[in-house]
């Protein structure tokens, strides 16, 4: 995994909208690719503002990034959990009266002001304080007491649709809540809200799966780095006849006599099952079909028309590469982007370079890297 393509993505994101802090979604455990040496090398590039799902999340990325970073919890405190949050100095996204009145709550008990966020619904009906709940904010002068509320959040359902009417209308609601609410700074735009231009942008942005190389807009081309090479093994190759079948369900039937190799990733690993007989790998500058069902820890490559001394027990094949980007295995799966690399699994090894990124599958007694 290429930390030197994550450090320029996140530059060029910021450069996009130099009004606005950038932080960074490193929730999944940075979409996969491992949250700790992701946010540490973002940090070093001075993003302070970091986004995750969980507490646990939060909890484990803490230690390692300086105390002036500020690490945001999306999903908010479950009830009884706030005491956590103070004690690993995280800060809450608030996306419910239930949990402004827990964490209220807290900074009562502690005669103390809490930092929070707070997170409204803007149209994705998904978390956020509803209509009803900001209805009840504006009715009642306490509803933040003892918080320290450093921004007004909601979040785009739309945005890597450009044209898409969603993205108008949530912006609308979004300003006029604001107008309504306490000043104070808000975030709207993710990866794909950067790229909808200034209006969007507000003073933090959220940026995920475009440091990641994902491409922000649909039918464009993508203006990010690629991030990751995926590599896995040859395990062993094998000639069959015609009519001979590969793999489960006997679903793939050799037309002509043909050169099978067999590859030791699969399911497991996170490469999708919805690939099979769809997908294709990489060897060298070629380009070779996946044949049959991925299975479990295993898909087979049909070989035939490539030179047998390359596709050798041990051989690396690309899965993943700037020759076969993230969102083109995604469209072959019929997925997105963001599923392959958070499917990414716990048998690859994970390398972290300044230059080419490379992942590559477990294999008895070898070495693999991510």
């Amino acid at each position: 995994m290429d930390l030197g393509a994550i450090r320029a993505n996140y530059r060029f994101l910021q450069s996009k909208a130099p009004g606005a802090r950038c932080g960074a979604a490193v929730k999944a455990d940075a979409y996969g690719l491992g949250a700790i040496p992701v946010a540490a090398a973002l940090a070093e590039e001075g993003c302070r503002h970091f986004f995750v799902a969980h507490l646990d999340e939060g909890i484990a990325l803490r230690p390692h990034l300086p105390a002036s970073a500020e690490i945001f919890v999306l999903h908010g405190p479950l009830p009884g959990t706030e005491a956590e949050f103070v004690a690993h100095g995280l800060i809450p996204v608030l996306n419910s009266a239930e949990q402004v009145a827990g964490w209220r709550d807290a900074a009562r008990v502690l005669a103390r002001r809490l930092p929070a966020v707070v997170q409204v619904d803007s149209g994705m009906s998904r978390l956020g304080l509803s209509p009803s709940e900001v209805d009840a904010w504006l009715a009642d002068p306490g509803f933040l007491r003892g918080i320290d509320l450093r921004f007004l959040m909601s979040h785009l359902a739309c945005a890597e649709q450009q044209d898409n009417p969603m993205n108008a209308a949530q912006l609308e609601t979004f300003q006029a809540l604001r107008r309504k609410l306490p000043q104070c700074p808000a975030s709207f735009a993710n990866s794909s809200g950067i790229f909808l231009g200034p209006a969007f942008h507000f003073d933090i942005l959220r940026p995920g799966a475009a440091l990641y190389g994902i491409a922000p807009v649909d039918g464009a081309p993508n203006p990010m780095r690629p991030v990751v090479t995926l590599q896995a093994k040859v395990i062993q190759t094998r000639v069959i006849e015609r009519g001979d079948v590969v793999g489960y369900g006997a679903s793939y039937r050799a037309p002509s006599r043909r050169r099978i190799a067999t590859i030791g990733t699969g399911y497991a690993d996170g490469w999708l099952r919805s690939l099979s007989a769809r997908g294709f790998a990489r060897v060298g500058s070629a380009r070779v079909p996946i044949v049959g069902k991925v299975s479990m820890d295993t898909l087979a490559l049909d070989v035939t028309d490539l030179a047998p001394e390359s596709v050798l027990p041990g051989a690396l094949v690309d899965l993943i590469s700037a020759a076969q980007p993230v969102d083109e295995v995604a469209a072959l799966a019929g997925t997105i982007g963001y599923e392959i690399l958070t499917s990414l699994g716990a048998r690859y090894h994970r390398d972290y370079v300044d230059g080419a990124p490379v992942v590559q599958a477990r294999q008895e007694s070898t070495e693999f890297s991510i």
